[in-house]
């Protein structure tokens, strides 16, 4: 588990929004234990079954049914370790200083198809494992098969070969209210099984700084580490969310704070279909670059409010275009959902299916105009000759969450090559103009620019590379 720095800091596990239980194996945690109290008297007691004649209302049987379908994922990495980080220098020099270990993360997951063996949990959960192990909650422990994950949106999906499972039924979370009593289900710390409740205190959230394409469900139901992956369930012990993530602003150890997030059914369902009809998410997008508004360009414009989007560039075989959509629109709300910013907009994409049909509300001279798009898929990669003869020889990919593009290859003896780009290297701006993703990296080069500046990221140094 790890936190994110952000105005509240995100507890999160592993590379991506959530929590997991993590120990070093060569390192264990020193345990001390508490003197035993003596026993002088009656240990437990128990409510009335009624209170003045009526019966008194209990999660019990609702659970009976769900907690068998939620399971404990646990995954093993191997890694090597240096006391000297990873400067490549010294670990060639004091090889015998360098260690291997086995990273071992916990977390949670739900039986969503008893007769498939299938298991939902959150990809933070099992990234980079070289093992993945299932404990069911009548004790046996199962070797997971991996089936697929989506980094985007933390979700996983891992596969047990066993008999007499125990599944979940999926609610449709669309129909989800704030003040809807929920229940979470998983296993903080790695200490068992464990229930806690509460509401849904928003839907629909976004807007969380490194968390991919955010739908979230918000509930003060307390979600801790280890609970990744786990289930949030309605009353009728439905699935309507898988939690994910939580809000600490002092970080894991002061624990929960009742503000949990968890990813909504229907988009959980909606990747798992792809990924196992595929093994690939296909996402929609308009495909065009964007800036914010500021309350200059807000007045050069004839906006009345500094929000929204502004269209930078088009492409011409982009969504965008076939929708009319031209430079120096602004797009402020697509299917009624208000967009205030480009990142409002680059998650709503993403959420969105390939062929899927979209409403922008646009600001053209400052009148408003509706407009319909036809989203097309995003490319998942981009071969830079198409874009300028500067980089030719370098392919460009998407990155799993927005700030830049990866260079994925470069050939030998091209002129990227010539020019000392490399494949690895992380781009995140260039003299073409502004971009978040490979599509606006794209648009960015609909007028090609005079000279061509990128500014990298290769392993953890950062500089400016001029392509001649």
């Amino acid at each position: 588990m790890r936190p994110i720095p952000m105005t509240l800091a995100l507890i999160a596990a592993a590379a991506f929004g959530g929590f997991a239980a993590s120990a070093w194996r060569a390192l264990p945690p020193p345990v001390v234990a508490a003197p035993a109290a003596p026993v002088t008297g009656p240990v437990a007691a128990a409510l009335p079954a009624a209170v003045n004649g009526q019966m008194l209302p209990s999660l019990a049987p609702m659970l009976q049914r769900v907690t068998p379908a939620v399971v404990s994922v646990h995954s093993q990495q191997r890694v090597r370790v240096s006391p000297f980080g990873g400067d490549p220098y010294f670990r060639r020099m004091f090889p015998e200083l360098t260690q291997e270990r086995i990273n071992e993360s916990l977390g949670s997951g739900v039986i969503v198809d008893a007769q498939r063996g299938l298991v939902l949990t959150n990809h933070h959960v099992i990234e980079g494992a070289e093992t993945v192990s299932v404990t069911l909650s009548d004790g046996r422990t199962l070797k997971a098969e991996f089936e697929g994950s989506d980094p985007d949106t933390d979700i996983a999906v891992i596969r047990v070969p066993a008999q007499n499972l125990s599944a979940i039924t999926l609610a449709d979370s669309s129909r989800l209210n704030v003040g809807d009593f929920v229940v979470a289900v998983g296993n903080p710390f790695g200490i068992g099984q464990t229930v806690t409740s509460g509401i849904v205190s928003a839907v629909g959230r976004s807007g969380l700084q490194g968390l991919g394409y955010q739908n979230f469900i918000q509930t003060d139901a307390s979600i801790n580490p280890g609970n990744s992956g786990g289930a949030l369930v309605n009353l009728h012990g439905q699935l309507v969310g898988i939690n994910t993530a939580s809000f600490n602003p002092r970080g894991s150890a002061a624990g929960n704070i009742g503000l949990g997030f968890a990813i909504p059914s229907n988009l959980a369902a909606n990747v798992m279909r792809q990924l196992l009809a595929t093994g690939e998410v296909r996402r929609g997008a308009l495909g065009v670059e964007t800036q914010a508004v500021d309350a200059a360009l807000a007045a050069r414009l004839g906006l009345a409010d500094a929000r929204g989007a502004v269209v930078t560039g088009v492409p011409a075989d982009s969504a965008a275009a076939a929708a009319g959509l031209r430079a120096g629109d602004v797009i402020v709300a697509a299917d009624g959902q208000r967009i205030d910013s480009p990142q409002a907009l680059h998650n709503y994409e993403g959420l969105q299916p390939v062929g899927g049909r979209i409403a922008l509300d646009v600001r053209r001279d400052g009148r408003p105009l509706a407009l319909t798009a036809t989203l097309r898929a995003q490319p998942k990669s981009v071969d830079g000759g198409m874009l300028d003869p500067r980089l030719a020889g370098a392919s460009f990919t998407a990155l799993p969450r927005a700030g830049g593009v990866l260079v994925e290859s470069v050939a030998r003896g091209s002129r990227a090559a010539q020019n000392q780009l490399r494949g690895g290297d992380i781009v995140t701006a260039a003299s073409s103009g502004s971009f978040d993703d490979l599509a606006g990296f794209r648009a960015s080069f609909a007028t090609p620019p005079q000279q061509l500046v990128l500014r990298i990221v290769r392993g953890t140094v950062r500089g400016d590379l001029l392509m001649r």
